[in-house]
């Protein structure tokens, strides 16, 4: 879908569900990560991220134009246009719009835990640190002795 389809789109779903005008700039924005669309204060251009139409279709693209025309015509009308307010939770309800939107980026699992193990040479104090201690640097802080790797283990 191109920015010309969507600027339509937007129009038209802002004439048939709220009966208004809408009267600035839609166009989709590739650098959006995990929202799926946002309403711009100064300019009132409303971006939506592509990934919402590749990934949910057009069910979830109708959702997220709605979602943002919602804080649109609130915000020009001088009304509550931020999601805590009342105005903006009564509008959704009304023009049936979700107040999120679908998971677009999976989150990162760590692959792999480390752990350290570290012992003093004195008093055989033992400390586990998930990151690697320059031994010549740090000291044990109870008898301030040497201190020494004693284990590394790579969990998963």
């Amino acid at each position: 879908m191109s920015d010309e389809k969507l600027h339509e789109l937007v129009s038209h779903v802002s004439n048939e569900v709220f009966g208004k005008q809408f009267q600035h700039k839609a166009y989709f924005n590739k650098r959006l990560r995990t929202t799926g669309g946002r309403y711009m204060l100064r300019s009132h251009n409303i971006e939506v991220n592509p990934l919402v139409f590749e990934k949910y279709g057009m069910d979830e693209l109708l959702g997220v134009i709605k979602h943002e025309l919602c804080h649109y015509h609130l915000h020009i009308e001088g009304k509550g246009y931020q999601h805590r307010d009342t105005d903006f939770r009564e509008l959704l309800k009304i023009t049936n719009s979700p107040r999120f939107c679908s998971t677009l980026v999976e989150r990162k699992v760590r692959k792999s835990k480390k752990r350290y193990t570290y012992k003093c040479v004195k008093c055989s104090l033992s400390y586990n640190r998930k990151i690697r201690l320059n031994t010549r640097k740090y000291r044990c802080g109870k008898c301030f002795g040497d201190l020494m790797l004693v284990s590394f283990e790579n969990l998963k």
